[in-house]
Order: structure tokens, then C-alpha cells, then sequence
């Protein structure tokens, strides 16, 4: 599915040198599989933060991973999500066994700042995990300074 998605991290319209074209050839060259493709596989997972009047809604894109895959932690307003993905494939056939296995793990951590860790929801739903973290109430500590 990663393979579906089109990602070129080399690109750059701001800072363009001309060279952009042979390092995403060598990019390609080097990936796995034919024809040769952009894949998501050596990258990580994408997040998106939103600030709201009474949380913060955090949602991530995790296509074909399971939610016994994932961790979500927020210790001292730092929320990370991480997962950890083994896949593996056997193929019987004549005398011998083939096996492949592929690992994969990924971490992101967001600093939400004045989060609260009572009633933090998470789902994942689609490949999309949306996690919800309330907001503290806090005092307004500004003070009205009058100018002479």
C-alpha cells in the first residue's frame, strides 16, 4: 500500500539545484522491487497536529498496520506513537521451506504543550489513527499594564 502513495523527499521547489532528477533516479535505483517504484517502507509515518479550543487532535497515517501494533504514551506533554511490524511469508515447496521476514518499527514524539493526561482518547480507523489529548485549564497570568 506504501507503494501506492507518491512521495519524493528529494524534491525541493525552493531550493532546486538541478540535481533533484538524479538523486530521486538513484533513490529509485536502490529501492526495492521492479519496476522500480517510491515506497514509504525506509520512511516513517505521516502526522498531522491540530490545536482546538479544548484539545489537541493528532492524526496519523498507518495503512495495513494493526492496532495491537501500535503504543500511544504522553508522559509530561509529550505524546509518541510508536509501532512495531513483522511480516513474514512461507512458501512450501518440494523438499525445502522458504521463509522471508520484514521488521519494521517507527516512533514519532509531539510536544503538546499544557496537555492533560486524564481522558486521552485514541482509534484507528482506515489506517488513520486520530488520538485526542484535552487540554489543562489554566489561569490567565497576563497582566493589563497601563502606560503613562
Amino acid at each position: 500500500m506504501a507503494g501506492l502513495v507518491p512521495f519524493n523527499r528529494k524534491k525541493s521547489d525552493l531550493l532546486s539545484t538541478g540535481f533533484d532528477d538524479f538523486h530521486n533516479m538513484l533513490d529509485d535505483f536502490f529501492s526495492e522491487g521492479w519496476p522500480f517504484k517510491r515506497s514509504l517502507a525506509a520512511d516513517t509515518f505521516k502526522v498531522d497536529v491540530r490545536e482546538e479550543e479544548k484539545e489537541y487532535i493528532v492524526e496519523a497515517e498507518i495503512p495495513g498496520v494493526k492496532k495491537e501494533d501500535i503504543q500511544v504514551s504522553l508522559d509530561d506533554g509529550r505524546l509518541q506513537i510508536s509501532l512495531n511490524k513483522e511480516e513474514k511469508t512461507e512458501e512450501k515447496e518440494k523438499n525445502y521451506i522458504h521463509r522471508e521476514r520484514r521488521y519494521s518499527s517507527m516512533k514519532r514524539c509531539i510536544h503538546l504543550d499544557n496537555a492533560d493526561s486524564q481522558g486521552v482518547q485514541a482509534n484507528l480507523e482506515e489506517g488513520v489513527l486520530v488520538v485526542k489529548v484535552p487540554k489543562k485549564e489554566t489561569a490567565d497570568k497576563s497582566v493589563k499594564i497601563e502606560i503613562q
